[in-house]
């Protein structure tokens, strides 16, 4: 008995990859002319929203490894983006934070994320926006638990 297969026209899951690939797209066109990865802008807005933010903190929040966050993180830290103390208050942890050009780095980044999500929600309600936040949420708390 053949499996029957997933219905890509109807497919919530795959509509969502969809979207997230469309949208991952849409930010890495606007991010490269500013010399920035993905990760890199998800770094910086991290560390505006949460200073001092260990590089676990960062690697989960930009769904990498630790690793690699470490080599980003060196590699801010080398060109004044971002600096992590010299040792660790408590811990191994190094708190990162950013710097002046860090911050004005950041800036131009969010604004241009922002033009990326003002375009991808252009053609929706707040309450379409409201409802389509809720779904969301609700699809990854049930793949989370």
């Amino acid at each position: 008995m053949a499996q029957e297969g997933i219905d890509l026209q109807t497919s919530l899951g795959y509509l969502v990859k969809e979207a997230s690939s469309a949208l991952r797209v849409a930010m890495e066109d606007v991010l490269r002319p500013l010399g920035m990865t993905i990760t890199h802008y998800s770094c910086l807005e991290q560390l505006a929203q949460r200073p001092g933010s260990s590089n676990s903190d960062l690697a989960r929040g930009a769904f990498v490894t630790r690793q690699s966050m470490n080599v980003l993180l060196q590699a801010l830290e080398r060109d004044g983006i971002v600096e992590r103390a010299e040792s660790a208050p408590a811990g191994k942890a190094l708190p990162t934070r950013l710097t002046e050009k860090g911050r004005s780095d950041l800036a131009r980044a969010s604004a241009a994320v922002r033009s990326v999500e003002r375009r991808m929600l252009g053609g929706m309600t707040d309450a379409e926006q409201s409802a389509a936040r809720k779904a969301l949420r609700s699809m990854v708390q049930s793949l989370r638990d």
